[in-house]
């Protein structure tokens, strides 16, 4: 499971930050990728990565301002163009829908695969399988934005060969029905307990990703016990005014809210053009003031997400 941050700026594209987008890559957990906000250009800065169009299976707007947007109909239609056939599921606030698909019609774009859409009006659970569960919750944006919370499913425990060969309990099918989970008598008579001989299932990893907001019980509850929160920092602790006047955060609040949810890590994300260089470094500082687990992402930056053992930060290789 990784995170690789396609655009990290705020508003409109800068020399050194794309608008938003993210890509959660869950190649080896399901061999697909999912993208979170699709600003401006999405499509140019995929093709400085390795991430492959056709890949893609659902993508999660936050909400409909254009920074997060405007890259949609571009990406949809490449993937097509490049053999992309498998269905493709968008996830949004109300308007998502009837946005791409006027871009399409007065394109006149044809799809070679099926579109499928998931608006939301309110929170809750918007996808659940057997290996992931997705909830999302309002956010407090100037308009409707929704915070996305990933929770990927236990992992079977791992069979204790090494006991088991100690007990002389013989390899071959009785460990796969050990292994599922089924209690096996041996040959001898003795009644082997799968329970004893196969590890504690390995918790699931949690990834919150929010969209625009202001300070809100709603991010807590989404980012509670994650391993990775994603939150936006546009502004500085000093313009925490005007953060507040056009709904957005400042570091010091993403790191409040990081800190109330004891999540593992905390990822700045959407800064504002007015902070480069030493300004940006600032935010970053104002933030691990707060809750040291912080981190500045960067455009086409990538966050390995181990199990529990800590994050890796690397680049994305170019």
């Amino acid at each position: 499971m990784e995170l690789v941050f396609l655009g990290t700026g705020a508003g409109v594209p800068a020399k050194s930050r794309n608008v938003t987008s993210i890509a959660l890559k869950l190649l080896a957990e399901r061999n697909e990728i999912w993208l979170f906000d699709v600003g401006e250009a999405t499509q140019h800065q995929i093709l400085r990565t390795n991430i492959r169009p056709r890949k893609i299976t659902k993508i999660f707007i936050t909400h409909l301002h254009g920074d997060h947007l405007y890259g949609l109909p571009g990406l949809v239609a490449s993937r097509s163009f490049q053999g992309g056939d498998t269905p493709l599921t968008i996830y949004g606030p109300v308007g998502v829908k009837d946005f791409l698909e006027t871009a399409l019609r007065v394109s006149d774009t044809h799809l070679s695969y099926p579109l499928h859409f998931v608006e939301l009006t309110r929170g809750g659970k918007i996808f659940d399988d057997a290996t992931f569960t997705v909830n999302a919750a309002t956010l407090d944006h100037r308009i409707q934005s929704f915070g996305y919370r990933v929770t990927e499913k236990p992992h079977p425990g791992e069979l204790l060969v090494d006991a088991l060969r100690a007990a002389q309990v013989p390899s071959g099918p009785l460990y796969g029905q050990l292994k599922a989970g089924h209690d096996v008598t041996l040959a001898d008579g003795r009644l082997i307990h799968a329970a004893d001989y196969v590890a504690a299932p390995q918790p699931g990893r949690i990834v919150t990703i929010l969209g625009d907001t202001r300070k809100t019980p709603n991010a807590v509850k989404l980012a509670m016990d994650a391993d990775v929160l994603v939150h936006e920092s546009t502004f500085g602790a000093h313009e925490a005014k005007l953060a507040k006047r056009y709904y957005h955060s400042t570091s010091q609040t993403a790191a409040e809210t990081a800190r109330q949810a004891h999540v593992g890590l905390l990822l700045l994300t959407h800064i504002s053009a007015r902070y480069l260089g030493p300004a940006a470094h600032q935010l970053e500082v104002e933030a691990r003031s707060v809750f040291p687990h912080t981190k500045l992402v960067h455009d086409l930056e990538t966050v390995d997400i181990p199990f529990k053992k800590g994050v890796v930060m690397s680049h994305v290789s170019q």
